[in-house]
Protein backbone atom coordinates (compact mmCIF):
# COMPACT_ATOMS: atom_id res chain seq x y z
CA UNK A 1 0.00 0.00 0.00
CA UNK A 2 1.39 3.42 -0.91
CA UNK A 3 1.82 6.21 1.61
CA UNK A 4 -0.77 8.83 0.63
CA UNK A 5 0.61 12.33 1.14
CA UNK A 6 -1.10 15.74 1.09
CA UNK A 7 1.15 18.76 0.49
CA UNK A 8 0.45 22.25 1.84
CA UNK A 9 2.73 25.17 1.01
CA UNK A 10 2.03 28.64 -0.36
CA UNK A 11 4.82 28.44 -2.95
CA UNK A 12 3.96 26.46 -6.12
CA UNK A 13 7.66 25.92 -6.82
CA UNK A 14 8.04 24.21 -3.43
CA UNK A 15 5.01 22.03 -4.10
CA UNK A 16 6.43 21.10 -7.49
CA UNK A 17 9.78 20.25 -5.92
CA UNK A 18 8.22 18.09 -3.21
CA UNK A 19 5.98 16.31 -5.69
CA UNK A 20 8.97 15.58 -7.95
CA UNK A 21 10.96 14.32 -4.97
CA UNK A 22 8.21 12.00 -3.80
CA UNK A 23 7.55 10.74 -7.34
CA UNK A 24 10.96 9.03 -7.13
CA UNK A 25 9.71 6.88 -4.25
CA UNK A 26 7.68 3.85 -5.31
CA UNK A 27 5.74 3.78 -2.05
CA UNK A 28 4.78 7.48 -2.04
CA UNK A 29 1.64 8.90 -3.65
CA UNK A 30 0.74 12.62 -3.57
CA UNK A 31 -3.05 12.83 -3.35
CA UNK A 32 -3.46 16.59 -3.19
CA UNK A 33 -1.86 20.03 -2.97
CA UNK A 34 -2.93 23.12 -1.01
CA UNK A 35 -1.71 26.69 -1.51
CA UNK A 36 -3.76 28.30 1.28
CA UNK A 37 -4.27 27.33 4.89
CA UNK A 38 -8.04 27.35 4.58
CA UNK A 39 -7.86 24.60 1.97
CA UNK A 40 -6.01 22.11 4.16
CA UNK A 41 -8.65 20.75 6.54
CA UNK A 42 -11.26 20.21 3.76
CA UNK A 43 -8.54 18.50 1.70
CA UNK A 44 -7.63 16.21 4.61
CA UNK A 45 -11.32 15.37 5.08
CA UNK A 46 -11.68 14.64 1.37
CA UNK A 47 -8.47 12.68 0.69
CA UNK A 48 -7.82 11.13 4.13
CA UNK A 49 -4.04 11.11 3.54
CA UNK A 50 -1.68 9.08 5.68
CA UNK A 51 0.67 12.05 6.08
CA UNK A 52 0.18 15.80 5.73
CA UNK A 53 3.32 17.81 4.94
CA UNK A 54 2.40 21.28 6.18
CA UNK A 55 4.30 24.57 5.93
CA UNK A 56 3.99 26.60 9.12
CA UNK A 57 3.68 29.85 7.10
CA UNK A 58 0.45 29.67 5.12
CA UNK A 59 -1.69 32.60 3.90
CA UNK A 60 -5.12 33.18 5.39
CA UNK A 61 -4.76 30.45 8.00
CA UNK A 62 -1.26 29.64 9.19
CA UNK A 63 0.05 26.18 9.90
CA UNK A 64 -0.56 26.41 13.65
CA UNK A 65 -4.21 27.39 13.08
CA UNK A 66 -4.54 24.44 10.68
CA UNK A 67 -3.17 22.11 13.36
CA UNK A 68 -5.68 23.40 15.90
CA UNK A 69 -8.54 22.81 13.47
CA UNK A 70 -7.31 19.30 12.64
CA UNK A 71 -7.19 18.60 16.38
CA UNK A 72 -10.73 19.93 16.92
CA UNK A 73 -12.03 17.81 14.05
CA UNK A 74 -10.22 14.75 15.50
CA UNK A 75 -8.66 13.91 12.14
CA UNK A 76 -6.04 11.20 12.50
CA UNK A 77 -3.76 12.14 9.60
CA UNK A 78 -0.14 12.27 10.78
CA UNK A 79 1.48 15.69 10.32
CA UNK A 80 4.99 16.70 9.35
CA UNK A 81 5.46 20.42 9.97
CA UNK A 82 7.94 22.40 7.85
CA UNK A 83 9.53 25.73 8.78
CA UNK A 84 12.59 27.84 8.06
CA UNK A 85 12.87 28.27 11.84
CA UNK A 86 10.77 27.07 14.76
CA UNK A 87 9.97 29.18 17.80
CA UNK A 88 9.98 27.29 21.09
CA UNK A 89 6.29 27.98 21.75
CA UNK A 90 5.38 26.72 18.27
CA UNK A 91 7.21 23.46 18.94
CA UNK A 92 5.53 22.98 22.29
CA UNK A 93 2.06 23.63 20.90
CA UNK A 94 2.68 21.46 17.83
CA UNK A 95 3.70 18.53 20.02
CA UNK A 96 0.66 19.00 22.25
CA UNK A 97 -1.48 18.91 19.11
CA UNK A 98 0.02 15.59 18.06
CA UNK A 99 2.48 16.61 15.34
CA UNK A 100 4.83 13.70 14.61
CA UNK A 101 7.47 15.44 12.51
CA UNK A 102 9.19 18.83 12.85
CA UNK A 103 11.46 19.52 9.90
CA UNK A 104 13.61 22.53 9.03
CA UNK A 105 13.45 23.51 5.36
CA UNK A 106 17.25 23.41 5.17
CA UNK A 107 17.08 19.64 5.72
CA UNK A 108 18.44 17.54 2.86
CA UNK A 109 15.55 16.13 0.73
CA UNK A 110 16.44 12.45 1.35
CA UNK A 111 16.04 13.07 5.10
CA UNK A 112 12.53 14.42 4.54
CA UNK A 113 11.71 11.14 2.80
CA UNK A 114 13.08 9.24 5.81
CA UNK A 115 11.06 11.47 8.13
CA UNK A 116 7.80 10.70 6.32
CA UNK A 117 8.47 6.96 6.41
CA UNK A 118 9.22 7.09 10.12
CA UNK A 119 6.14 9.17 10.91
CA UNK A 120 3.93 6.91 8.79
CA UNK A 121 5.00 3.87 10.81
CA UNK A 122 4.19 5.58 14.11
CA UNK A 123 7.58 7.08 14.87
CA UNK A 124 8.60 10.65 15.50
CA UNK A 125 11.10 12.93 13.76
CA UNK A 126 12.13 16.11 15.54
CA UNK A 127 15.10 18.14 14.40
CA UNK A 128 17.55 18.22 17.31
CA UNK A 129 18.90 21.67 16.52
CA UNK A 130 15.44 23.17 16.37
CA UNK A 131 13.90 21.60 19.40
CA UNK A 132 16.17 20.43 22.21
CA UNK A 133 15.28 23.25 24.61
CA UNK A 134 11.60 23.04 23.70
CA UNK A 135 11.52 19.29 24.33
CA UNK A 136 13.15 19.78 27.71
CA UNK A 137 10.56 22.45 28.57
CA UNK A 138 7.72 20.19 27.45
CA UNK A 139 8.96 17.31 29.58
CA UNK A 140 9.22 19.60 32.60
CA UNK A 141 5.66 20.85 32.01
CA UNK A 142 4.31 17.32 31.60
CA UNK A 143 6.00 16.24 34.83
CA UNK A 144 4.57 19.29 36.60
CA UNK A 145 1.07 18.63 35.29
CA UNK A 146 1.23 15.00 36.47
CA UNK A 147 2.37 16.19 39.89
CA UNK A 148 -0.57 18.59 40.21
CA UNK A 149 -3.02 15.97 38.91
CA UNK A 150 -1.95 13.73 41.77
CA UNK A 151 -2.98 16.39 44.30
CA UNK A 152 -6.11 17.99 42.82
CA UNK A 153 -9.40 16.54 41.62
CA UNK A 154 -10.42 17.07 37.99
CA UNK A 155 -12.95 19.71 39.09
CA UNK A 156 -10.23 21.52 41.05
CA UNK A 157 -7.95 21.37 37.99
CA UNK A 158 -10.69 23.05 35.92
CA UNK A 159 -11.12 25.69 38.61
CA UNK A 160 -7.36 26.39 38.73
CA UNK A 161 -7.31 27.10 35.00
CA UNK A 162 -10.29 29.45 35.29
CA UNK A 163 -8.89 31.31 38.30
CA UNK A 164 -5.48 31.59 36.62
CA UNK A 165 -7.25 32.90 33.53
CA UNK A 166 -8.49 35.87 35.56
CA UNK A 167 -12.15 34.87 36.03
CA UNK A 168 -13.95 35.90 39.20
CA UNK A 169 -16.02 33.57 41.36
CA UNK A 170 -19.35 34.53 39.78
CA UNK A 171 -18.14 33.74 36.25
CA UNK A 172 -16.45 30.53 37.40
CA UNK A 173 -19.69 29.43 39.06
CA UNK A 174 -21.56 30.05 35.82
CA UNK A 175 -18.98 28.17 33.74
CA UNK A 176 -18.91 25.14 36.05
CA UNK A 177 -22.63 25.13 36.87
CA UNK A 178 -22.10 25.43 40.62
CA UNK A 179 -22.82 28.08 43.26
CA UNK A 180 -20.43 30.89 44.20
CA UNK A 181 -20.24 29.40 47.68
CA UNK A 182 -19.02 26.12 46.23
CA UNK A 183 -16.45 27.99 44.14
CA UNK A 184 -15.14 29.74 47.27
CA UNK A 185 -14.86 26.40 49.04
CA UNK A 186 -12.95 24.87 46.09
CA UNK A 187 -10.62 27.89 45.89
CA UNK A 188 -9.88 27.61 49.63
CA UNK A 189 -9.13 23.89 49.27
CA UNK A 190 -6.88 24.46 46.25
CA UNK A 191 -4.93 27.19 48.05
CA UNK A 192 -4.41 24.82 50.98
CA UNK A 193 -3.39 21.83 48.84
CA UNK A 194 -0.92 23.79 46.71
CA UNK A 195 0.44 26.02 49.45
CA UNK A 196 -0.48 29.33 47.79
CA UNK A 197 -2.34 32.26 49.33
CA UNK A 198 -3.59 34.38 46.42
CA UNK A 199 -5.00 34.15 42.93
CA UNK A 200 -1.85 35.69 41.51
CA UNK A 201 0.30 33.09 43.24
CA UNK A 202 -2.02 30.37 41.92
CA UNK A 203 -1.71 31.70 38.37
CA UNK A 204 2.10 31.74 38.61
CA UNK A 205 2.07 28.19 40.01
CA UNK A 206 -0.28 26.93 37.27
CA UNK A 207 1.86 28.46 34.54
CA UNK A 208 5.04 26.95 35.98
CA UNK A 209 3.41 23.51 35.96
CA UNK A 210 2.24 23.78 32.36
CA UNK A 211 -1.48 23.92 33.19
CA UNK A 212 -2.17 27.00 31.04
Amino acid sequence: MPIDILLADDHPIVLDGLESLFALEEDFRVVGRCLRGGEVVPAVQRHRPDVLVLDIQMPGMDGMAVLRELHRERLDTKVVLLAAVFEEEQILEALRLGVRGLVLKELAPPLLVQCIRRVHTGGQWIEQGASSRAIEALLRQQAGARQVAGVLTSREMDLVRLVAGGLRNKEIARRLGISEGTVKMHVHNVFKKLGVNSRVALAVYARSKGLL
